[in-house]
């Protein structure tokens, strides 16, 4: 069944992580052997295997924050050098679309088109396609350079990550948005760029849906009732978020599936692809039907295959999802919803 995934950060595995994507998990496994960095020779994703679990669209990020507080994670020490590491994640995935093997997709006639090669048999020749997006704003300079971002292809946007950003606070802080993130918030409502609120603090996430009257999705988010903590949405927000008509993606890092995970700590064997299931069915009871929940994996997001629920090998096992879900009594219709067609309304509507 054709999978939309929501948020998978394949140039920061790229560049950062130094991986040819085009080779199999397996054999990228096989090169990290020695490492003994986080995630290494663990990790899950490559496009052999988005091809075998019919990732046929992604949101593929963008991904460089400035680092503040003694917070070093993906920082780097001006907004210049993180516009410039994020541009050259952009020149990758260029770079790819000019040998054929992915196509960025920046509106509704190019992404319709491709679904529908990805649905019948041809699609084995098909490329990959991608909707770029940007997790922490901070590459963007200044909300006046959201034009220059557009051109370049960049339609979602998320305004923070981990601590605070330039435009607002996020995952682990509490404070709202700064005078600079709504600023940014008019820019990108007025050229027609989607608002991800993923990792935003909850007095951000407010602040930001208050502000921002234009489409918004969570690319990658659980649910706080299943998993306690701030990373993850209360169900006031989950709602706030179905009355927007958004897309909410569930994510598998395994501390976002399973209360009182530690990191480094409890292993894998405690989370199955069933916790997925069930943060999925959780969204679904509260909208009261099927056309919010959906896939946003984040998969070898700084993390592997130690870290995800224990019975998921590569990304192809995101297609045991439909079955998990046929047993708890989702009609066909309804998963293929989840899968995909909840991803292709929100971009239909957004880019109509």
């Amino acid at each position: 069944m054709l999978l939309i995934d929501g948020h998978l950060d394949l140039a920061m595995n790229a560049l950062i992580w130094n991986r040819d994507l085009t080779q199999s998990v397996y054999e990228i496994r096989r090169q990290e052997t020695s490492m003994t960095q986080k995630g290494r020779a663990m990790g899950t994703v490559a496009f052999p295997e988005m091809r075998k679990g019919e990732v046929g669209v992604c949101l593929a990020t963008v991904i460089a924050r400035i680092a503040r507080n003694g917070n070093p994670l993906l920082g780097y020490n001006s907004p210049e050098i993180a516009y410039a590491m994020a541009q050259g994640q952009l020149a990758y995935y260029r770079i790819l679309e000019a040998q054929g093997k992915i196509r960025i997709i920046k509106d509704w006639e190019t992404l319709n088109a491709h679904v529908e090669e990805w649905l019948n048999d041809s699609h084995r020749n098909a490329p990959l396609g991608f909707i770029l997006s940007m997790e922490g704003a901070d590459p963007i300079i200044n909300p006046k350079q959201v034009k220059s971002w557009w051109k370049d292809g960049l339609r979602v946007v998320s305004l923070s990550h981990y601590g605070v950003s330039t435009y607002a606070h996020g995952t682990g802080t509490k404070g709202g948005l700064t005078p600079l993130g709504r600023e940014l918030l008019e820019e990108m409502h007025s050229i027609g760029m989607i608002l991800d609120v993923t990792h935003l603090s909850e007095e951000s996430f407010w602040e930001a849906l208050d502000a921002f009257p234009g489409p918004v999705i969570a690319s990658h988010n659980n649910c706080r009732a299943l998993v306690p903590g701030d990373r993850q949405f209360s169900d006031e927000q989950i709602q706030a978020l179905i009355k927007r008509d958004a897309v909410i993606g569930v994510a598998l890092d395994a501390w976002m599936l399973y209360p009182g995970w530690v990191k480094g700590k409890t292993p894998n064997t405690v989370v199955d692809m069933q916790s997925v299931a069930d943060q999925i069915d959780h969204i679904c009871r509260l909208a009261g039907n099927r056309r919010h929940a959906a896939i946003g994996s984040d998969l070898d997001g700084g993390f592997g295959k130690e870290q995800c629920p224990h019975d998921l090998d590569t990304i192809a096992d995101l297609q045991k999802i439909p079955i998990l879900l046929e047993k708890m009594g989702y009609p066909e219709g309804d998963i293929k919803l989840i899968m995909h067609g909840n991803w292709l309304r929100l971009f239909r509507t957004a880019w109509s």
